[in-house]
């Protein structure tokens, strides 16, 4: 299922590769957010040669309502199966077989499958820290559910029963918040003993980058904004990963500043750097998306700066938007 406001270029590109999947029964909701671009009309042309197409039309939304939490509510109302599997306009599946590699995990007791969803590589550092921030907070999300603390998933591959979406009132206590239509839900809902996580490469979507910093900071902030009303004890763990990552940094200046060698303050940056470096290339390979290891010298403390600079704004903002 795919929410979209003006998104024609892209769907374009996405629902023909939705409607290759290699799955025997399956059909593929668009949510038409009152888009003034020809999405509607692509929608209605292409749904006219392939009955798995449906389309969910919104041509109004009810005041202190979210645009996109509400499109989905209609969407999955709407869906005629169990399991939802949503993505997201921009997205492609890596292979043919993403709808399998999921549903894989969908067992009787399964409520959530959370997926993966990496950015496309481009040149440019730019791209390359998206692509690290992204594998990073995947080695979080997906490590904190393996370890029994489910707290957030990513809509561009992620799925839940509609039946556990329905009976828990879906998105009400969390309607008025712009974003976390996917992380604060899972937030909100998942438990060890529901949710499983999905790795498998052929299970990959893939999502076509920011191009410049400031739309990258503003989509983060959307985020960071959505996690300010994370459980508490999730807050706690990021927070403390947060401040780590920061202290080092710091730390290593004021080392350097009361006259300790320099050597030493570098060699000890040096095992940080390595350890960390070599977890970021496991993960990579282990989620079917190699990163180079040794980029991280630079995108660490970059990394450092970016907590610095985003996570006081989101956090005393007191909205953002999801485009209309």
């Amino acid at each position: 299922m795919i929410c979209a406001h003006d998104e024609e270029k892209n769907l374009r590109n996405l629902i023909p590769a939705l409607l290759q999947q290699d799955y025997p029964v399956f059909e593929v909701v668009v949510v038409d957010d009152r888009s003034n671009d020809g999405t509607y009309d692509y929608l209605r042309e292409l749904s006219a040669s392939d009955n798995r197409l449906r389309i969910v039309k919104v041509d109004h939304l009810p005041a202190h309502v979210n645009a996109k939490k509400y499109g989905i509510t209609l969407g999955i109302k709407a869906a005629s199966h169990e399991w939802i599997l949503l993505t997201d306009a921009d997205c492609t599946p890596y292979t043919t077989t993403w709808i399998v590699s999921m549903s894989r995990y969908m067992d009787e007791n399964a409520r959530f499958v959370l997926g993966y969803s990496p950015y496309e590589k481009q040149p440019g550092l730019l791209n390359l820290f998206i692509r690290y921030e992204t594998l990073f907070t995947a080695i979080q999300y997906i490590g904190f559910a393996g370890l029994g603390m489910p707290y957030m998933g990513v809509g561009r591959n992620l799925a839940y029963r509609k039946s556990y979406f329905l009976a828990n009132k879906g998105f009400n206590s969390i309607m008025n918040i712009t974003g976390g239509d996917d992380d604060l839900y899972v937030n909100r809902h998942a438990t060890a003993a529901i949710t499983r996580v999905c790795t498998d490469v052929n299970a990959i979507v893939y999502s076509q980058p920011k191009k410049t910093v400031h739309d990258f900071l503003a989509q983060k902030k959307r985020h960071l904004y959505a996690g300010k009303k994370y459980r508490l004890k999730h807050k706690f763990l990021l927070g403390l990963f947060m401040g780590t990552q920061i202290f080092v940094w710091l730390t290593a200046f004021v080392l350097l500043g009361f006259g300790i060698q320099p050597v030493t303050v570098a060699a000890l940056l040096l095992v940080r750097l390595f350890m960390l470096g070599l977890l970021t290339h496991r993960a990579g390979l282990r989620f079917g998306d190699p990163f180079p290891g040794y980029a991280v010298a630079i995108l660490d403390i970059l990394f450092a700066f970016y907590y610095l600079s985003t996570a006081p704004v989101a956090l005393i903002s007191k909205r953002v938007k999801w485009k209309n």
